[in-house]
């Protein structure tokens, strides 16, 4: 699996349902960049790519339930790297660590939201 496959996996897991075109967005990616990524994510049984209930015209890509331990243990060594170095901190450090990275996060997306117009 791709770099970039693990990213719009772990997007659609958090995030989603999304449409190809909302998961592009979210991704940063081009629309054509992420249906080459969710044929390959659904041809590994990860993801289902299925009609909107409310609009039929409209796809939503989901995660396969069945599929979603797997998809934790593609991550387990980062998520056990990452609660190692937030072991090393304090509560107020990492108060203080999760509040710069916030507020970076918000600046990031209003700049892209600007740049985007």
């Amino acid at each position: 699996m791709r770099d970039v496959d693990l990213d719009c996996l772990h997007l659609i897991v958090r995030n989603g349902p999304f449409s190809p075109s909302a998961l592009a967005k979210a991704a940063g990616l081009p629309p054509a960049t992420v249906t080459g990524v969710l044929d390959r994510l659904e041809k590994g049984g990860w993801i289902v790519r299925e009609r909107d209930g409310a609009d039929r015209r409209a796809i939503q890509v989901r995660i396969v339930p069945e599929r979603g331990a797997d998809v934790l243990r593609q991550f387990r060594g980062m998520i056990t790297a990452v609660e190692d170095i937030c072991g090393s901190y304090s509560p107020e450090q990492l108060e203080v660590i999760a509040d710069f990275l916030r507020r970076t996060a918000e600046a990031g997306a209003g700049e892209a939201e600007r740049l985007s117009r």
